[in-house]
């Protein structure tokens, strides 16, 4: 199991820093997303953004997970 990330000596979980990395993953594909027009073929915005987030952070988890 990994311990705490020590960040200027405030320790936080691990998942919060993922969840961090994969915000900003996150807001560069919607912002390539918008720029390519694909949003116009999504029903739900708001629903299809949350659950890229949430992909995009047990990708990143899965990835940390087996580099560390």
């Amino acid at each position: 199991m990994i311990g705490e990330v020590n960040l200027f000596g405030v320790l936080l979980p691990p998942l919060l820093v993922w969840a961090g990395l994969a915000l900003l993953l996150s807001a560069g594909l919607r912002r390539v997303f918008a720029r390519a027009g694909l949003y116009r073929y999504i029903w739900h915005r708001p629903l299809f953004d949350f659950s890229l987030l949430i992909i995009l952070t047990g990708l990143v988890s899965l990835v940390m997970t087996r580099l560390f």
